[in-house]
């Protein structure tokens, strides 16, 4: 039974941990302002966007809660440790803005009827504020979201509200130009709408990691081949690939090989994970290398 290179690896949030807080410190700024703001304008629009805010809040505090429980050592009972934290984080995450959305429809639905008046200069200048700390996070989180799937969680969350920003600005001024107070349910329910998509999203990924399917973009007949390449390697069987969480793709394989390589089991292990790391960036792989005929003995096979 061969091993990688342990279980070791930084998970891929935990890299960008000071750039998540720093999103969280200003995040709760303008969620503060925004719900203050709102509250004395009378907006939804300004809420629901508020609103939004906070579970962006919610969600990179559960995700750096997540990382930090993640990066404790593994043990005998929990032999990965506590990697797959920061995958259910995502899904509550997700779970939480379905829920936001939610509300702000059935709110909107009322306001539809019997629109309040809103104070649309007070809307205005706060919804200005939100998307120029949007434009920030956004910005500091760029390059995090290509690595995490929680740290795409927030990037999404926040380009989100930069585009209900976007949406709350518009209907402001559009209700200074026109005295229609039913453009700010109208716009809330474009915030709640741009919620969906995104946190669609968010729970689909995360389900599939805990469902273990095959990490995003990996071919596994495209290793099949690279590893049968090796010299000496007569089939490879039971091949599963999985992620243990953002960033951590896990391999395991059965290796048929010639009884010539048997003896020199240990140098093509060496060169089979190298292909793995080297070609796939899989730097946790587990291969069992068998003689021709042993996998008759195996009972069922998966692969």
């Amino acid at each position: 039974m061969g091993g990688g290179h342990g279980h070791g690896q930084a998970s891929a949030m935990a890299r960008h941990h000071g750039r998540l807080l720093v999103v969280v410190a200003i995040t709760s700024l303008v969620f503060v302002v925004q719900v203050v703001g709102g509250i004395a304008a009378n907006s939804l629009a300004l809420i629901s966007d508020a609103l939004h805010v906070a579970t962006d809040i919610t969600g990179v505090l559960m995700a750096l809660i997540a990382s930090h429980f993640a990066a404790r050592p593994a043990s005998e009972r929990r032999t990965f440790g506590y990697y797959r934290l920061e995958i259910l984080a995502a899904m509550v995450n997700a779970v939480v803005l379905f829920g936001i959305a939610i509300w702000v429809f059935s709110e909107a639905w009322t306001r539809l009827f019997t629109p309040p008046e809103v104070s649309s200069g007070l809307v205005l200048v706060i919804a200005l504020i939100g998307l120029a700390v949007n434009a920030l996070s956004l910005g500091l989180l760029h390059r995090g979201q290509q690595e995490s799937l929680n740290v795409r969680g927030a990037y999404l969350e926040v380009l989100g509200d930069l585009l209900g920003s976007v949406a709350v600005v518009v209907a402001a001024v559009a209700i200074q130009l026109t005295g229609w107070w039913v453009i700010d349910p109208i716009a809330s329910v474009v915030v709640a709408v741009m919620i969906l998509p995104r946190a669609w999203r968010l729970l689909r990924e995360a389900i599939d990691v805990l469902l273990e399917a095959t990490p995003k973009g990996m071919d596994l007949s495209e290793i099949r081949r690279h590893m049968m390449d090796r010299h000496g390697v007569l089939d490879v069987h039971d091949l599963h690939a999985w992620t243990l969480t953002s960033g951590l793709p896990v391999l395991s394989a059965h290796v048929v090989v010639e009884n010539s390589r048997l003896r020199d089991a240990g140098r093509l292990l060496d060169e089979l994970h190298e292909t793995l790391l080297g070609r796939f960036d899989v730097e946790h792989s587990t291969i069992q290398i068998e003689p021709v005929g042993h996998s008759d003995h195996e009972g069922a096979r998966h692969a």
